[in-house]
């Protein structure tokens, strides 16, 4: 079993989690401004990347330029990752591919802890994605605790590029946010983005 098999109702019931669906999760996140290289680069890449409308077109056109715009919003100190095989516990099923991993450590030669936020990609309905993102949060919540980085919030994402829907894992309880975002609120997108590795980079520095 790899996190590519878990549906969200395989997910909650092999980890006995509770989904909490009926919350706006980040409604008090304030906006980010792009920069002028990301709004540039969407305004050329979006049409495009949704008349090829593959995962790898979304992916690489849509995702990845707004992932590296996290990192250029603070200063390239966190790490990213696509498409790395995040081996945690292959008895759980917590194994296999991710599509994109973001870490609090400027380390970009492996994954280190603390992971902090998981996004899948998807070329189709986002919900056939959050039981294997849901996993894959649950592989990085273990992963930090097995290197004493233990995080009390993971992050995650499922997205086409186009459109974002964001989960929040604390504990047993995994979070699902009710608003769906989409890539012309990119600064919103952004904002949330953001969210985890401030707090994180601030206890780093501190």
């Amino acid at each position: 079993m790899a996190y590519s098999d878990f549906t969200l109702a395989k997910v909650r019931e092999t980890f006995q989690l509770i989904i909490d669906e009926k919350r706006n999760l980040f409604k008090d996140v304030s906006p980010i401004q792009p920069s002028t290289i990301l709004r540039t680069l969407l305004e050329e890449y979006t049409q495009l990347a949704t008349a090829i409308n593959t995962e790898k077109a979304r992916s690489e056109l849509l995702i990845m330029p707004v992932l590296t715009e996290v990192r250029r919003q603070l200063n390239y100190q966190i790490s990213l990752f696509s498409g790395t095989d995040f081996y945690v516990d292959a008895s759980q099923g917590l194994n296999g591919f991710c599509d994109f991993i973001l870490c609090g450590s400027e380390e970009q030669f492996y994954i280190k802890a603390p992971v902090l936020t998981i996004v899948e990609a998807k070329n189709e309905n986002l919900k056939n994605g959050l039981g294997q993102c849901i996993a894959t949060m649950l592989a990085a919540q273990l992963f930090n605790k097995n290197t004493q980085q233990e995080i009390t919030r993971i992050y995650g994402a499922v997205t086409s590029g186009t459109n974002w829907r964001f989960l929040m894992l604390e504990g047993v309880t995994a979070y699902i946010d009710i608003v769906e975002y989409y890539i012309n609120d990119v600064d919103k997108i952004l904002g949330i983005l953001l969210q985890p590795f401030q707090s994180a980079l601030l206890r780093a520095s501190s």
